[in-house]
């Protein structure tokens, strides 16, 4: 299995799980020049912006070490671009992240904010 397979694979897994607890999958793998985002959910009135995060061991560190600020303004330029182009201006956004190490899954729910410029 390439990367890519191994991504869409962890993204499917990882959206099950959400859907399991009751949330709406809007787009998954949402791409602009911005950034990009994996999962784009809603969770009652709240848009969720999720970044997985796939290891096979913890050698390297967490799952989660791996969202850094870098990858979080990407992130959240590309939510700030979604959230324009379908009418979001007032609507509560929220950016998860879900690990997958082995055959644990974590969700972080509002791993982190918008950063304000």
């Amino acid at each position: 299995m390439n990367n890519r397979q191994k991504g869409k694979h962890y993204e499917d897994i990882a959206a099950g799980f959400l859907e399991g607890r009751g949330f709406e999958i809007l787009e998954k793998n949402f791409y602009t020049r911005y950034g990009e985002i994996d999962i784009i959910a809603r969770d009652r009135d709240t848009t969720v912006f999720v970044e997985v995060k796939y290891r096979s061991s913890k050698v390297f560190g967490e799952p989660f070490e791996a969202v850094d600020s870098r990858k979080r303004r990407r992130i959240e330029a590309a939510a700030k671009y979604y959230a324009a182009i379908n009418g979001l201006y007032e609507a509560p956004l929220r950016f998860d992240v879900i690990e997958i190490s082995g055959g644990d899954l974590k969700h972080t729910e509002n791993a982190f904010g918008l950063t304000e410029v």
